[in-house]
């Protein structure tokens, strides 16, 4: 079964010429074009400590040090006394974005944005440069130094999964190409972490059944896949492949706003799960206030992993954050199993702009 698999993804995605183009520390890069002072310096861009903020992102100094996106301000300036710590200057990096997304257009119409600063371009069909994804990729990087200021990695593949990791594989301001023909040797040596929706305790707990790379998952069945870790187990069993069908959608919206945390020591009852909610509840409010999604709110919802892998989201209708609302979520989910929690997340749906069905209260998925 997985020689057919691998056929049919060869076959499949060898018709297509995917781009994923992301800007280097987008938010430190823009603050470093604005003040060459800073270049030299560790650099982050989030929240202040005392406001129990995060770091939205940082340069590749403050990286030396430990500093990473997500971690808290308190701790990284722990990690890195000296970290010049900047408030986002959310406007100037819209107009950053604004002028990223008008390069990518000039080549294809069907750009899918992840975020302000990244995006998968489908060029299968582009005539820029004879068609070649490898020239359109460099030609887009040098244009977006050159108009906005920043460097940009790009990774060319046949399709999103494999391109997302290839725009990772020389960064900074680099690029890097797997073509059909690699898809397959270059997927099987890739770390079981490198997997979307495999975080560090998912990765550790693959490595102590013996599973390090793609290759040691695919000689799992997809049964023993689902068997270990659920509906997961079938994406899984494509991702450890190379398999990856989605299409660049450049039509997508937004249909929620949520932060989440694994841990690496499962929270045991609902009191710890209530003690890290309120972690999670900063963080979700500072990335709403970043979305401007604020009158946007329809649904609530809290979301739980188990120690055993299972999965319940709790929801109910909703057009605020309030913290005795996600409380009331928090305590109906956990009760549906009563069991250690590995995953806990909160977040929101946005209402859709018209008709639509109507939504019950403390509904479950």
């Amino acid at each position: 079964m997985s020689l057919l698999y691998r056929v049919h993804a060869v076959a499949t995605a060898s018709v297509r010429k995917i781009i994923h183009c992301d800007c280097d520390c987008f938010y430190a890069s823009v603050e470093m074009r604005d003040d060459p002072s800073l270049r030299d310096k560790p650099l982050a861009v989030g929240g202040r400590p005392e406001q129990r903020g995060v770091v939205a992102t940082c340069n590749y100094e403050a990286r030396k040090y430990g500093v990473r996106s997500a971690m808290s301000t308190a701790q990284a300036l722990r990690r890195c006394p000296d970290l010049v710590m900047l408030p986002p200057a959310m406007e100037k990096y819209r107009i950053a974005s604004r002028q990223i997304l008008s390069i990518y257009r000039d080549y294809t119409e069907l750009v899918e944005p992840l975020s302000l600063d990244e995006a998968y371009l489908d060029v299968t069909e582009a005539s820029s440069l004879h068609g070649s994804a490898t020239a359109i990729a460099q030609e887009i990087r040098a244009r977006i130094f050159e108009t906005v200021g920043i460097t940009a990695s790009a990774g060319i593949a046949p399709n999103k999964f494999i391109a997302k990791i290839a725009s990772d594989w020389n960064k900074p301001n680099g690029q890097f190409v797997v073509k059909p023909q690699q898809m397959d040797a270059f997927v099987s040596v890739l770390p079981v972490a490198r997997l979307f929706g495999v975080g560090k305790v998912t990765a550790a707990h693959m490595n102590r059944l013996g599973v390090q790379t793609c290759g040691d998952l695919r000689t799992w069945s997809l049964h023993a896949l689902m068997q270990e870790f659920g509906s997961f187990g079938e994406r899984l069993h494509d991702l450890c492949r190379g398999i990856d069908e989605r299409p660049v959608n450049p039509s997508r919206e937004r249909k929620s706003v949520s932060v989440e945390e694994t841990y690496a020591i499962d929270l045991p009852d609902l009191a710890a799960c209530r003690r890290e909610m309120a972690e999670l509840l900063v963080r979700l409010d500072e990335r709403i206030r970043r979305a401007r999604a604020e009158g946007d709110i329809g649904k609530l919802f809290v979301k739980l992993r188990f120690d055993d892998f299972t999965r319940t989201t709790a929801e109910c209708v909703a057009t605020a954050v309030e913290a005795e609302t996600v409380d009331q979520l928090l305590e109906t989910g956990f009760g549906r199993r009563r069991r250690a929690v590995r995953l806990l997340g909160v977040g929101i749906r946005l209402a859709a702009r018209s008709g639509g069905d109507q939504l019950h209260l403390f509904g479950e998925t």
